[in-house]
């Protein structure tokens, strides 16, 4: 699901490809929790990812926490 910006359609197959706001509301609001807990996923300030390992924990630590 993706809004109709043109660049989607380059980098996307057209057979899974979906145009619609309809759904990415859900994608957008894992995208603003992650933001809000995680500071590494912010701006980089003095809290950033350096090793792509311990962000794939972090994510799977909040996932975790938050799903109980």
């Amino acid at each position: 699901m993706t809004d109709n910006w043109r660049a989607y359609a380059k980098f996307l197959p057209e057979n899974i490809h979906t145009r619609s706001k309809a759904e990415t509301y859900t994608i957008e609001g894992y995208n603003s929790m992650f933001r809000h807990f995680l500071a590494r996923l912010r701006r980089k300030t003095k809290c950033y990812t350096k090793s792509l390992e311990m962000l794939k924990y972090s994510l799977l630590l909040l996932m975790k926490y938050r799903n109980k």
